[in-house]
């Protein structure tokens, strides 16, 4: 297009010259021609994208690695004139999101729509938008964007693998005696009935003795007696080992898999083992915990149901080893709020001695540790991991030990050693 545009400056400034050193009205008319048509083009060019709305619809806001994100984008002219083309960019950050698209002829008061799928590959928050619509006269002289800077945002959540059975040690398995207190949820120990109150949940409603009492009548429940889970994942800088060609977002961003396998790094590994177990333990209808510096503290209180699920997802899609704390200080900062019983489950490659020694501490003190360890040296590490095995063995910290490229749902069922 500038290259069209020049010649017919030239072309212009050439008739111009010819017919001020002629005299020829010949010249002066194709002068006012050339310069009509660049007037002509000009406006065309800059009315083709006025008048133009573009919807974006996202079906959910919410995707997860392994599964699609689906957009449908609407173009609407509002405008009586017709549009020859449209070429809209769509700028979202999401890798391998191809929502761009070229808009053949539009009629006045028309519109044109389009779909796009595209599959989620990265863990992460991303941004939808903005999106730069270009279009240009019939002549290809001047071709004239236009910016919507309107976004949202869409967060992808890490894969999860099926978990058909986690054992906890013997010796580790939570339990004890019902505590004689009211829960607001829904438990397994049905306590009583009592007077429906506003508020109260239809399926709590006990129908036999409502029938028996001809009065609404609703179900008690006394606060489950399993203890709480705590899962607490490590994502210390320096526990971090991963294959040095891995790619990116942003440089700074998560790893972009170059195939459906588990990207090569202890991070990317630890996350999915943490999603994993919180699905399991979550499904399992246990009070689930969260703590870990991703690098900022997130601390999710013990919780059923899926809100907490959630919560997690969201924590672990954006979590990344930049935290400066080792891990043997996040669980000196961490487990004084942990209570007696609590059986505390750490993900970690870190082959530093002293959180061991912390978490023989924790021991003492009645805490249950137990680890599921990502090995470094299987990803490239320097340090062999057989010392800090045998310091969990003579902790008697129950572990189970994961390499790279093992099948997770069969390394998570194993029997802790």
């Amino acid at each position: 297009m500038p290259n069209r545009r020049n010649a017919i400056y030239v072309l212009l400034i050439l008739t111009l010259l010819t017919g001020l050193f002629t005299g020829r009205a010949l010249f002066f008319t194709l002068a006012y021609l050339f310069f009509g048509l660049l007037v002509l083009s000009f406006l065309w060019s800059w009315f083709s994208v006025r008048w133009i709305t573009i919807t974006r619809k996202t079906r959910a806001r919410r995707a997860q690695v392994g599964r699609s994100l689906d957009e449908a984008f609407i173009v609407r002219n509002r405008s009586i004139l017709p549009k020859l083309w449209l070429e809209v960019r769509d700028h979202s950050t999401l890798p391998g999101h191809r929502a761009s698209h070229i808009v053949p002829i539009m009629g006045g008061r028309s519109s044109y729509r389009w779909y796009v799928e595209t599959p989620c590959q990265v863990r992460g928050e991303f941004q939808l938008g903005p999106i730069t619509i270009h279009s240009g006269d019939p002549f290809g002289l001047f071709l004239t964007p236009r910016r919507l800077a309107a976004t949202s945002r869409v967060i992808v959540y890490p894969a999860t693998i099926h978990i058909n059975q986690f054992q906890l040690p013997v010796g580790l398995l939570s339990g004890g005696d019902a505590q004689r207190r009211r829960a607001h949820f829904i438990t397994t120990n049905a306590a009583g009935v009592r007077d429906y109150a506003p508020g109260d949940s239809f399926n709590r409603i006990h129908w036999p003795s409502t029938a028996r009492k001809d009065r609404l009548l609703v179900k008690e429940f006394d606060i489950d007696p399993l203890v709480d889970i705590w899962l607490f994942v490590d994502f210390s800088a320096g526990s971090l080992v991963e294959d040095p060609g891995l790619q990116r977002v942003g440089r700074t961003g998560t790893v972009i898999p170059t195939s459906s396998a588990i990207p090569p790094s202890t991070e990317e590994y630890g996350v999915v083992i943490a999603a994993s177990l919180a699905q399991y333990f979550i499904e399992s209808e246990r009070a689930l915990g969260f703590a870990a510096y991703t690098p900022y503290r997130e601390v999710h209180q013990p919780e059923r149901g899926n809100r907490q699920l959630t919560r997690i997802l969201e924590t672990l899609a954006v979590a990344r080893s930049f935290s400066r704390y080792s891990l043997a200080q996040m669980l000196t900062l961490e487990t004084p709020y942990f209570t007696r019983g609590t059986t505390l489950l750490i993900v970690t490659s870190s082959t530093d001695a002293t959180w061991v020694t912390e978490a023989q501490i924790l021991s003492r003190r009645g805490i249950r540790p137990m680890c599921v360890f990502v090995d470094p040296h299987s990803f490239g590490g320097a340090q062999p991991a057989e010392e800090i095995r045998g310091m969990l063995r003579l902790g008697k910290i129950p572990t189970i030990s994961i390499r790279k490229n093992d099948d997770l749902g069969a390394a998570l069922a194993q029997r802790p050693i």
